[in-house]
C-alpha cells in the first residue's frame, strides 16, 4: 500500500490541500518526537516529514540547525529514527511519514540494509537534500523495489531542463522550494512562485508541494491557493526549542508547539 498515493487522491478529491509539518527526530528526545507525531495528525497533518538528523545540515537555516544539534546531544541515530517510525506505525497505520536528511547517514547504513529497515519500519518516503536525481538511479531503485517513495527537491533558480529531469525522477509529491536561501528565511515573491508552480504543472500530474517560509495561518493559505500543499518546519520546530528534554513535557506544552499546525490547518480548509 501506498499510503502517500492513498492520502495524495483522497485529498484531491475533496478539494482538501496538504498539510506536511517537518520535525527533527530526537528534537529534544525521541519519546517526545513519538509524542508530537500524534499530536500533529490529530491538528490535521496528512503527511509528517521526520528530519534525520546530520551534523551538516547545509540546506537548513539556523532554527532547524540548533534542533539537529539538540537531537544529536541525545544520542539520536538513523538507527534510532527508523525505531520511531516503527513505535509510530503501532498506533497509526494510515499517516504516510516521508524521511528527510542528507546522504551520509544513509551510505553509512548502506542503501540496502536502509531501504529494508525503512520498508519494514513502515516509511513511505524519502528525501534526500543532497542526493541529485542523476547519482540517485541505484538508491531509488532500490526504494521502487520497496513501493516507497523517492521525493526531490526544485528549486526557484532550477532550469526549465533540469526541472523536467527531477519531475521524470520523483514519486509521492513534488517539493518545490519557494524562495532562494535556508529554511527558515522570509517568505519571497508571490507571483514568481506562482509562475513557477504554473510551470511545473506542465511537467508532473504529481501533487506540488510548497516549503521553505511557510510559518503560519496567512503564509500556509497564501502558499496553499497555488499549490497542492504546504510544508511548515522551521515554524514548528522554533517550538519545540521550548520544550525541555529533562522534564516531562504535558500536553498543553505540545498542544502550544501544533498550534501552528492547527491555524494553517484551518487557514487551508478555507480555501
Amino acid at each position: 500500500m501506498n499510503r502517500i498515493r492513498v492520502v495524495s487522491a483522497a485529498a484531491a478529491e475533496s478539494g482538501r490541500k496538504l498539510l506536511i509539518p517537518y520535525v527533527v527526530a530526537g528534537d529534544p528526545n525521541l519519546d517526545t518526537t513519538l509524542r508530537l507525531m500524534h499530536k500533529l495528525v490529530e491538528e490535521g497533518a496528512d503527511i509528517i516529514e521526520l528530519g534525520i538528523p546530520f551534523s551538516d545540515p547545509s540546506s537548513d537555516g539556523p532554527v532547524i540547525q540548533l534542533g539537529v544539534e539538540r537531537s544529536l546531544a541525545v544520542g539520536t541515530t538513523l538507527t534510532a529514527v527508523l525505531d520511531l517510525v516503527t513505535q509510530f506505525r503501532a498506533r497509526d497505520a494510515k499517516t504516510p511519514i516521508v524521511l528527510m536528511g542528507y546522504l551520509n547517514p544513509v551510505e553509512i547504513m548502506g542503501y540496502e540494509q536502509f531501504v529494508e529497515r525503512a520498508s519494514l519500519a513502515g516509511v513511505d518516503g524519502v528525501l534526500i537534500v543532497d542526493l541529485p536525481p542523476n547519482e540517485a538511479t541505484e538508491f531509488k531503485t532500490l526504494l521502487d523495489s520497496r513501493e516507497i517513495d523517492t521525493i526531490f527537491l526544485v528549486a526557484p533558480t532550477t532550469t526549465d531542463k533540469r526541472a523536467a529531469q527531477i519531475a521524470a525522477s520523483c514519486s509521492g509529491y513534488l517539493y518545490y522550494v519557494s524562495l532562494k536561501g535556508v529554511t527558515g528565511a522570509a517568505l519571497l515573491d508571490t507571483a514568481s512562485v506562482r509562475q513557477n508552480i504554473e510551470k511545473l504543472r506542465r511537467l508532473t500530474d504529481l501533487p506540488i508541494v510548497i516549503g521553505f517560509g511557510i510559518k503560519d495561518a496567512e503564509s500556509a493559505r497564501s502558499m496553499g491557493e497555488l499549490a497542492d500543499g504546504v510544508i511548515i518546519g522551521s515554524a514548528l520546530v522554533e517550538r519545540v526549542a521550548k520544550l525541555s528534554p529533562a522534564n516531562e513535557i504535558s500536553e498543553e506544552q505540545l498542544a502550544e508547539v501544533t498550534t501552528v499546525i492547527a491555524t494553517a490547518r484551518e487557514a487551508l480548509d478555507c480555501l
